[in-house]
């Protein structure tokens, strides 16, 4: 079974280098990104934000580490998404693997080209907000991997719900911009929470806030690198929650759907 993994995930991961430039690009613009928006932001942005972190690109840092895990990981729901429309998948089934190999080795593969494509970012963020001791940083990746699988299952479970392309980016998007959004990603959670109980801003997208992976994974890198917001074995839970849904309904949904004939 291991042996089989391994060569879907080499598969995969071939599949992932084939555009190296395109991702040298990405990540080139990702850290843009930090380095002009979040110092433009930085004479923008006054309050909390300022006083906590003293500027906003020590906030935005860790969440931008997030937000390119989680672009990342996503992509592998559109490379599933094509084989089903392309009917790959009925070479699959004559690949000498089970369908439940299938299934974990391409929720894994989605998730390490998350992690691959993350590391960068991650890189930049410890060098510039100081780099955490040994415990932190295994935790630090051990919770980002949690939440790439979970972000590669969430992607799957699209890309075989959706029969053409153009619904998968459709729901892409809705995905990208509720999480992205409601998190603390680009914003501090107290500020959202506060929002919310002076009634600017709707209940609802506070707990959502409150509960939202990429919230739990930004915050966390920010407590171990800057001391803030406190720590909370709640976030951790949220991660692992998280997880193990998105990446159980996508290796069920996956065999479901490369069962039929």
């Amino acid at each position: 079974m291991i042996k089989h993994i391994i060569n879907l995930l080499e598969h995969d991961l071939r599949n992932f280098f084939r555009y190296k430039w395109w991702l040298v690009g990405l990540i080139s613009m990702n850290l843009a990104d930090l380095f002009i928006m979040a110092i433009v932001y930085n004479y923008m942005v006054r309050g909390a934000v300022i006083e906590q972190y003293r500027d906003y690109f020590r906030f935005f840092a860790p969440g931008l580490t997030v937000t390119g895990l989680f672009a990342s990981a996503f992509m592998i729901g559109r490379e599933i998404n094509m084989e089903r429309r392309r009917e790959v998948h009925h070479y699959m089934l004559s690949l000498p693997m089970t369908r439940m190999e299938l299934a974990i080795g391409r929720v894994l593969s989605g998730g390490l080209r998350g992690m691959i494509y993350m590391s960068p970012l991650l890189l930049t963020c410890f060098v510039f907000l100081g780099f955490p001791n040994v415990w932190q940083f295994l935790t630090i990746i051990a919770i980002l991997f949690l939440l790439a699988l979970g972000i590669s299952g969430l992607s799957i479970a699209i890309a075989v719900s959706t029969s053409s392309l153009e619904k998968f980016i459709t729901a892409r998007g809705l995905v990208y911009y509720t999480l992205f959004f409601c998190s603390s990603v680009f914003y501090p959670l107290s500020l959202i929470q506060q929002l919310g109980a002076e009634g600017k801003f709707p209940s609802v997208l506070v707990t959502l806030a409150e509960i939202n992976p990429l919230s739990s994974a930004s915050d966390m890198i920010r407590n171990f690198l800057l001391g803030s917001p406190a720590f909370s074995y709640v976030s951790i839970l949220n991660v692992l929650v998280f997880s193990a849904i998105f990446t159980l309904s996508a290796a069920f949904a996956y065999i479901k759907i490369i069962e039929r004939k």
